[in-house]
């Protein structure tokens, strides 16, 4: 869901990061972004920022926003700083204000999106959405990623819940790689 709740102004490209708000346990957080992902997301929004403008010319446009802010900032549903990254592919009036908009991509969707890629790559193992999150707090470790950093990234409250992920590296309770060895591969 952290994911599917990004708002445009959420992506940071000139620092790398992508800015979570109420996310996992209610916390804000920064995430890194991969430089891998910034031209593919930046075409995304081109062609999302079109939709958009379309959207706007028919009538629509808007989108939903939690608490008070849509009161509090009476344009900002149409503002294209607040659309979502990943959009439904229809509108559909939101059960709550009657209003026909564009929420996000459902959850579902991904969900299946996910599981189907995992049979197509012939992987036999249990996976899922969460099993990326997993997936990149291991390879923050293994790339000698302090821990605490991790903890901050998934956004853990406890650092003993990351300290989870140092154990599937099988390199003992730091995870940490030795200098020496990039200096030696480099």
């Amino acid at each position: 869901m952290e994911c599917l709740r990004l708002r445009v102004m959420n992506l940071d490209f000139l620092h790398r990061s992508i800015n979570v708000h109420n996310g996992k346990g209610g916390k804000d957080r920064v995430v890194t972004l991969s430089d891998e992902l910034i031209v593919p997301l930046q075409r995304h929004l081109t062609n999302r920022q079109q939709t958009h403008d379309k959207d706007l010319a028919d009538g629509f446009g808007s989108v939903y926003l939690p608490h008070a802010l849509a009161r509090k900032y009476p344009n900002a549903p149409t503002e294209w700083a607040w659309q979502y990254v990943f959009p439904s592919s229809r509108r559909s009036v939101d059960p709550r204000s009657g209003v026909e908009r564009r929420h996000h991509f459902d959850e579902k969707a991904i969900q299946r999106a996910v599981k189907q890629a995992i049979r197509k790559a012939n992987i036999h193992k249990p996976a899922s959405c969460h099993t990326l999150r997993h997936s990149f707090a291991t390879h923050l470790l293994e790339r000698g990623m302090d821990i605490r950093t991790v903890q901050e990234q998934l956004g853990h409250k406890d650092v003993r819940t990351t300290q989870i992920y140092t154990h599937v590296l099988n390199r003992g309770g730091n995870a940490v790689v030795s200098p020496l060895a990039a200096v030696l591969s480099g």
